[in-house]
């Protein structure tokens, strides 16, 4: 997640996060919220914050953002009101089991929703970083 931060920004936006964060990935349900931030760290080092080639996406990555994509698609720049998502295209958020992905505040509550609905129907682990919960 991105934080504003510094002098030369307003005090209202100081604390004022750019996006809205969630984790999705593979594997057996933690067994609860500290757990599975402990899960999501260790995915996120081992897979987004190294120095290692990207690893492409898992299958059931990929058809999770196929099926977010259906309903919204990829944030484009002409088009960006429409869409949730505040980078493209979407999968490039993924890497092997875990996509990271942010999204727009102002979409986050519907699109958040969604994406944890999806990634229940497909077995995916749904994990929201700022409230450090597992989503349902």
């Amino acid at each position: 997640m991105i934080w504003f931060a510094g002098p030369a920004v307003s005090e209202a936006w100081q604390a004022a996060p750019m996006s809205y964060d969630l984790a999705v990935w593979e594997g057996e349900r933690p067994a609860d919220d500290s757990a599975a931030a402990r899960r999501f760290r260790g995915l996120y080092d081992r897979f987004m914050d190294t120095e290692e080639p990207a690893v492409p996406p898992s299958e059931r990555i990929a058809a999770f953002v196929a099926a977010l994509l259906e309903r919204w698609p990829d944030l484009a720049e002409d088009d960006d009101d429409t869409s949730p998502w505040s980078t493209a295209p979407l999968i490039g958020e993924a890497r092997g089991p875990l996509i990271y992905f942010p999204m727009r505040w102002s979409m986050a509550d519907e699109a958040s929703a969604h994406a944890a609905e999806v990634a229940a129907s497909m077995g995916l682990n749904c994990y929201d970083p700022q409230a450090r919960k597992l989503r349902p």
